[in-house]
Parts: structure tokens; sequence; C-alpha cells
């Protein structure tokens, strides 16, 4: 006797109260080992090591935008905006998939050891094959993800200034971090959203609503996702997973679980992730067995290497001594640079080449809104629609259209003076 699943759950998440899931196919790939892997990638990648209630996962904020969409969806049906069954299942499919090829502690690996690839492309790599498990149902999510799709409002809902991915993850990154000014009210933005010519819009009482988002998501990045501790800890997984990576190039013996040795010991190009590739397979199973557990496990390996280099970095992460970080307006003196690699190679007994692993400079850079990319529109009273930088007050003084960019220098804190 077969036994019907109710698949139409409803969860209960800690920002939003209870979320239902749409249909039940949604049901599915969210049940499928792929997307279940999100639940062991953070989405704040080593964030936890400055704001410890940041430990929430990509798992939780895929399930928050995919609320976000429903609830966009509907206020825009509820607008007069025409939106088939199709559409709507293919809009929630796409937002719910978008971070599927995000791989450990953010953006680590797309810096490491596969080169020239960004989680953009592994996503589509990985919603490809995942198409053709499900018989081509995912063909419409893709194209609406991806921008193919001819009503440009549904791809907008998903990737643009305003998108149901930052909404949920301001408002999420917010909670868990606890960092009150990054809290927007996601409920009376998407409660002002419409459509005009074919583009996302808002209506324009919502202004002042997106504003305060636009503030916001300045005000995150400075506070939590480019605070100096958090770039000088990600600055330093870099590092650590480059020189186990060299390491095991070398034919070093580097301890790693399979799925990360596999990742260290072949060097992974955009092109190996191409639909043709006959190992695309592989790829695909090795990847999506990867998540930051294979990370956190090896480096405390590593910590015990012969390794200086290795042992070092991975030691310094696993127990939070993280390197010392200045930030300034203007590149660090090269002068300063060299006197610091100096003592450091003096004191640890390593060449020039294995001091750059512990006095290296770089820059981040915030440009909270620009209004080159797909400007937000508010459809104003007299059925008009223009870009809020035209009607907004805020702009004339370019605080949230003007990219900053501070450099930064990191080396070991015993180095500080």
């Amino acid at each position: 006797m077969s036994v019907r699943i109710n698949k139409r759950k409803i969860i209960n998440d800690p920002v939003y109260g209870f979320i239902n899931i749409p249909n039940d196919f949604i049901y599915d790939i969210i049940e499928c080992p792929w997307f279940q892997r999100l639940r062991n990638i953070r989405q704040l990648g080593l964030t936890g090591l400055v704001y410890p209630g940041a430990n929430h996962t990509r798992f939780q904020h895929a399930l928050g935008a995919l609320h976000l969409m429903s609830l966009a969806l509907d206020t825009l049906k509820g607008k007069g905006v025409r939106i088939s069954v199709e559409e709507e299942e293919a809009a929630c499919l796409a937002i719910l998939l978008h971070d599927i090829g995000h791989g450990p502690f953010s953006h680590a690996l797309e810096k490491t050891i596969i080169e020239g690839v960004d989680h953009e492309d592994i996503s589509l790599f990985l919603i490809n094959r995942l198409n053709e498990v499900y018989g081509d149902k995912l063909a419409l999510a893709i194209d609406i993800l991806f921008g193919r799709y001819n009503r440009m409002f549904l791809h907008e809902l998903i990737s643009s200034q305003m998108d149901m991915d930052r909404l949920d993850y301001l408002r999420r990154d917010s909670f868990f971090t606890g960092v009150i000014e990054g809290l927007v009210s996601s409920d009376r933005i998407i409660r002002m959203l419409n459509v005009a010519d074919d583009s996302l819009a808002v209506d324009e009482k919502g202004i002042y609503s997106i504003e305060k988002f636009l503030f916001a998501r300045r005000l995150m990045y400075w506070q939590v996702y480019m605070h100096k501790a958090v770039v000088s800890a990600e600055s330093m997984l870099v590092r650590l997973l480059n020189r186990a990576r060299e390491l095991a190039i070398d034919g070093k013996d580097v301890f790693a679980t399979p799925a990360l040795g596999f990742f260290l010991d072949t060097g992974l190009r955009k092109i190996d992730f191409a639909e043709d590739n006959p190992a695309a397979g592989l790829i695909a199973e090795r990847f999506t067995s990867l998540d930051d557990s294979d990370i956190l496990v090896s480096a405390k390996y590593w910590a015990g290497h012969g390794d200086k280099v290795l042992s070092n970095l991975a030691g310094r992460l696993v127990n939070r001594n993280l390197f010392a970080i200045e930030l300034a307006n203007a590149p660090f003196d090269e002068e300063k640079i060299a006197v610091l690699r100096k003592m450091v190679e003096r004191d640890m007994g390593i060449d020039e080449a294995e001091a750059r692993y512990f006095v290296y400079s770089g820059a981040v850079s915030n440009l909270p809104y620009s209004p080159e990319f797909h400007e937000i529109k508010i459809l104003l009273k007299n059925g008009k629609a223009d870009v809020i930088s035209s009607v907004s007050d805020i702009f004339n003084h370019k605080f949230l259209s003007e990219k900053i960019i501070k450099y930064f220098l990191c080396y070991p804190k015993e180095y500080r003076q």
C-alpha cells in the first residue's frame, strides 16, 4: 500500500515565522541532497568569529528568499499583473536555487582551488544537471534566473538592486548578527512592489522604505560583511587553501577529506564546468559533497602539519588568532610591507615567497547602489516611472552611489607596533 507524503510542509523560520512550501515539486527540490547540502554552508562564512550569532546557513537564506518571492508574486498579482501558474512556480524555483553553487565559507573557494569560476557559473552547472534529472521541469526557472525569459521583472525579483535575495539576507544577517542598523522593512517594501514597462518598480509612497533599505545595505557592508576582523579571517582562509593546494600539487602529503582532496589535487577551471565535459558528472558529485565541515576538519589536521606556513596559518585560524589588520584610504607603502616580511622571514626561518603568506595587502570596496546597473524604478502617482536617483533627495550628495575603496594590510599581531 502506497502512502502519500504531505509535501505542503510549514517551516517555522526565526525571522518570518511560518513559511509555506508552495507545491509538491518545490518540496522535492528542497529535499534533494544537493539542496540539503546548503544546511552545511554558512551564509556569512567566518563572520561568526566576530559576531557569535552569525552561524545561520544558506539553506535558511534560500527558504527565506523563497518566502519573500511568494509574497512578492501575490502582491503583483493582486495589483493586476498577469503571472501564470508556470511562471510563479519557475520564479520560486529560481530564487530557491540561486545559491546552490556556493562553496564552503562563501567565496573562499572561488579565489583558491577553483580558478576563474564564480558561484553563478557553478549554480548554472548544477541546475542544468538537476533539470536533466527532473525531465526539463526546471527549464523556465533557468531562463528566469539567468535573465533569458522575456518578462524581465521576474528576473529582477531574483537579481537586481532590490531583489528578494538582498531583502532576505539583509534582514536575516541583521537578525543573527544583532546589528540592528541592517534591519529592513521587507513586508512594506514587498507591498509597494509593482511592474512598469515590464520592469520591477516601487509605488511612489514606498520610496522612503527603499532609501532605508539602501542605507541599511551600506551600513551592513562596513559593519558586518567588510568588518576588518572578517576581512582578516577570510583572507587568512584564502591563503591557507592556497598553501594546501600548492603543497598538494608539489606531491607533498596533505591531509584532506575526499571531497576537498579532489579539488586540491585537480586544478579546475571554468571550462571544466561545461555541460559537454565528459567528467561533468564526477565534478558535480564531488562539489556537492563539499561543505564547511571539509574545510574545518582539514584545517584542524593542518595545524599539526610539518610545513611551517600551513601549520601556522591553520593553527591561527582554528584558534582565532587572527592577523592584525590596518585600513587606509590609499595603498600601503611598499617599504613598510617589505620590512614586515623581512622580520617574518627572520623569526620564522622561511623564505621571501613564504613570508608573503603572512604579510600582504589588498583592497575592499563598497558600492551600495550602482546607477549603471538596473536602476530601481519608482512608479509615480501620475502613472509614469522614473529611476530613484532622479526622484530621491539622498542621491544629491552621492552618499549611496559613490564607490568607497579601503586598502588593508595584514600581518601577525606580534609585529604590531
